[in-house]
C-alpha cells in the first residue's frame, strides 16, 4: 500500500484498526499531513472531515456514546489540540472512549518562534487517562518497539476499566508529504483479558443482609447508557417492599415501578414526610445527578450512609454520606444485591409510600400543565409525550434538560445529554455525532444559546435528513432567570440573560434545513406534526416562548401546594 513514509502513523493506523477503532474524525490541517494519508487510506476505516476542531470532537463524542466504540479524532499541530478540551473533559466525566490523536512538531522547536508551535505533550493531562509523546523519528534503536508499544498501552487503557479518553501527540518532522510503501496490519498487536467481578457469594449476602427489610434503601441512578441487564436487577429490587428506585430521565431505564421524575415528587413531600421517607441507606450509580432537589435533600440528613457503585477514577462523596465504595460494574453488583434480598421477607411500606407519592405528583403536574399559560413549560408539556417512540432524543444543557426532568419520558427510545461537565458548548454536535450512529431519527431539543454557541453543527457534511432540531426560543439563558443565584441580579437582562441574535429561518434556508415556527400551543401542536413528517432533508422547528412568565410558570411548579 502507498502511503506516508512516517512509521509512526502507519503503526498507529494499523493499531486504530486492530482495537476496534472504526470511525476516525479528522480536521485539515498541514502537520497532520501523514497522519490524513495513513488514516484515510486505510479500508478498514471511515474518516469524516469537521473543520472546526470544537465541534469535530464534540461530534466523535457523540459517536462513541451512541455507538458505545471508541472514536478517534485528530488535529494539526498548535490550538487545534485545545479546542479539543471541552469535548475531552465532556468526555472523560461521561467514560467514553475518545482517542485524541494530535500532530506535533519535533521538541527542538518548541518556543522558538515556528509557527503552531505550543507545548502539546500533556496539555489534556486532567482530563484524559493516560498520554504519550511520540517522537518525530523511530529509526533509532527500540524506536519502532517503543511507538508500538506506547500506542498498544493507550488504546488498551481507553477501552478497559473506566473508560476513557486518551491522548497521542505524535511529532512529525518535514517533509510531510513523502510517500511509501507499506504492509498494512503488519504491527504488533498487543491483547487484554479483562474478566467480569463478582463478589463472592457469601460477602453478596452479608451485604444484602444489611440493608435487609426494615432498613429503608433508597436507590438513585443518574446518567447511563441503555443497559438491559442494569434494568432487569433493578426492577426487581424495586418489587421489595424496602427498596425505592429512582431513575433520571437520561439514565435510560424504565420500569413502572421506578420512580421516573424525581423533582416533580420531591418538591411536593411534606417536611414531615421528607423526615419519614429519609432512607438508612442511598445507592447511587450512573453519572453526576441533575436534580438538585434530592442532593440539597439528601446532604441535609443525618444518619444516613451512601453507596456508590461503579468504576470511579476518585471517590465520589457528593452527598457528604459516603460509607462504601462499590468497585464494580452497576449490572453485575445489583444484580447480586437483588439476589441476596429475596430471602428476607419483614414488611415495609417504604417503596409502596414512594410510589403512591409519584403517583399523585403525576396528577398534580398534569392539572398544573393543563392550566398553564404559554410557556417553556406548556412547550416541553406538549413536545416531550409526542416524540415518535423510536426517536432517540438529546437534550442541550440549561433548561430543556431539566423540564425532560419533569415529563414522563419512558416511551423514549434513548435520551442523551452532556452532564458530565455540563457545558452548553457542542450540545448540537454531539447530537448530531450521535444521529451518524442512529439508523432512526435524532432529535435534538436546545435553547436559543445553546444553538448559537455551536452553529458549527449546522453547517457540517455529516447532517442528514435523520437529524431534527427544536429550539426553545427563549431571548436566551432561560435558566438565568430561575435559579436563585442569577435571577434576583438587577444585571439579570444585561450579563446572563441576554438574548441572542439568532437568525433561525435564515440559517435554516442557507444550510438546507426545513424550517417551521410555533408561537403559541395552537401553533406547535401544527407545526409539530409538519416538523415530525418531513423526511427528505433535516428540519429546525422555532418555538418561540415569553421568557419571563416562563420562568415565573416554572417557579410556581415548584411552589404548589
Amino acid at each position: 500500500m502507498l502511503t506516508t513514509d512516517k512509521q509512526s502513523c502507519n503503526i498507529l493506523a494499523d493499531l486504530l484498526v486492530a482495537h476496534g477503532v472504526r470511525h476516525v474524525v479528522l480536521s485539515p490541517g498541514s502537520r497532520n499531513a501523514p497522519l490524513v494519508l495513513a488514516l484515510s487510506r486505510r479500508e478498514d476505516l471511515q474518516t469524516d472531515v469537521v473543520i472546526d476542531e470544537r465541534s469535530a470532537a464534540f461530534i466523535a463524542l457523540g459517536m462513541s456514546i451512541q455507538s458505545g466504540e471508541p472514536v478517534a479524532i485528530v488535529c494539526t499541530s498548535g490550538s487545534a489540540l485545545l479546542n479539543y478540551a471541552p469535548a475531552v473533559a465532556e468526555a472523560f466525566y461521561r467514560c467514553a472512549p475518545l482517542i485524541v490523536i494530535s500532530a506535533d512538531r519535533p521538541e527542538e522547536w518548541i518556543d522558538q518562534d515556528d509557527s503552531q508551535t505550543i507545548w502539546q505533550q500533556n496539555a489534556l493531562a486532567p482530563y484524559v487517562k493516560r498520554s504519550c509523546d511520540i517522537p518525530a523519528h523511530t529509526d533509532f534503536p527500540n524506536g519502532k518497539w517503543v511507538c508500538n508499544r506506547l500506542i498498544n498501552d493507550l488504546l488498551l487503557e481507553a477501552v478497559n476499566g473506566r473508560r476513557g479518553p486518551v491522548h497521542i501527540n505524535i511529532r512529525l518532522d518535514a517533509p510531510l508529504n513523502k510517500l511509501a510503501d507499506y504492509t498494512e496490519n503488519a504491527s504488533r498487536v498487543i491483547r487484554m483479558v479483562s474478566p467480569s467481578v463478582e463478589l463472592p457469594t457469601a460477602e453478596a449476602r452479608k451485604i444484602g443482609e444489611s440493608i435487609a427489610s426494615p432498613c429503608k434503601v433508597l436507590i438513585i441512578v443518574g446518567f447511563h447508557e441503555p443497559d438491559e441487564k442494569l434494568n432487569r436487577a433493578l426492577a426487581k429490587l424495586a418489587k421489595l417492599p424496602n427498596v425505592a428506585v429512582m431513575t433520571e430521565t437520561i439514565a435510560n431505564l424504565h420500569s413502572p415501578l421506578f420512580i421516573n421524575r424525581i423533582d416533580s415528587t420531591l418538591c411536593r413531600l411534606s417536611n414531615s414526610e421528607r423526615q419519614e421517607l429519609a432512607p438508612d441507606v442511598v445507592i447511587t450509580a450512573g453519572g453526576a445527578l441533575v436534580s438538585r432537589f434530592v442532593k440539597d435533600w439528601l446532604r441535609q440528613l443525618d444518619n444516613v450512609e451512601h453507596w456508590h457503585v461503579g468504576l470511579s477514577h476518585t471517590t465520589i462523596d457528593c452527598f457528604k454520606h459516603l460509607s462504601l465504595r462499590v468497585e464494580m460494574r452497576p449490572a453485575i453488583f445489583l444484580r447480586q444485591l437483588a439476589s441476596a434480598l429475596q430471602i428476607f421477607k419483614n414488611p415495609s411500606d417504604y417503596a409502596a409510600r414512594w410510589r403512591d407519592l409519584a403517583a399523585k405528583a403525576d396528577i398534580l403536574h398534569q392539572s398544573y400543565l393543563k392550566k398553564a399559560p404559554w410557556s417553556d413549560m406548556k412547550a416541553f408539556g406538549y413536545l416531550i409525550p409526542n416524540i415518535p417512540a423510536r426517536w432517540n432524543l438529546q437534550l442541550s444543557n440549561g433548561t430543556p434538560i431539566r423540564y425532560a426532568q419533569l415529563m414522563d419520558c419512558n416511551h423514549l427510545h434513548r435520551c442523551d445529554c452532556n452532564r458530565g461537565v455540563s457545558g452548553i458548548d457542542g450540545c448540537s454536535s454531539t447530537a448530531l455525532g450521535a444521529s451518524t450512529m442512529y439508523s432512526g431519527t435524532t432529535l435534538l431539543i436546545t435553547g436559543d444559546m445553546s444553538c448559537q454557541y455551536d452553529l458549527a453543527a449546522l453547517s457540517s457534511m455529516l447532517v442528514t435528513p435523520k437529524f431534527k432540531i427544536i429550539v426553545i426560543c427563549n431571548e436566551g439563558g432561560g435558566i438565568f432567570r430561575f435559579i436563585p443565584s442569577t435571577s434576583s441580579l438587577p444585571e439579570l437582562e444585561k450579563y446572563f440573560a441576554v438574548g441572542t441574535r439568532l437568525p433561525l429561518r435564515q440559517l435554516a434556508d442557507g444550510y438546507g434545513f426545513h424550517y417551521g415556527e410555533a408561537h403559541d400551543f395552537e401553533e406547535l401542536k401544527r407545526a409539530f406534526a409538519e416538523f415530525v413528517s418531513v423526511n427528505d432533508r433535516p428540519a429546525i422547528l422555532a418555538v418561540f416562548t415569553p421568557p419571563v412568565e416562563s420562568a415565573e410558570v416554572l417557579k410556581q411548579y415548584f411552589q404548589q401546594p
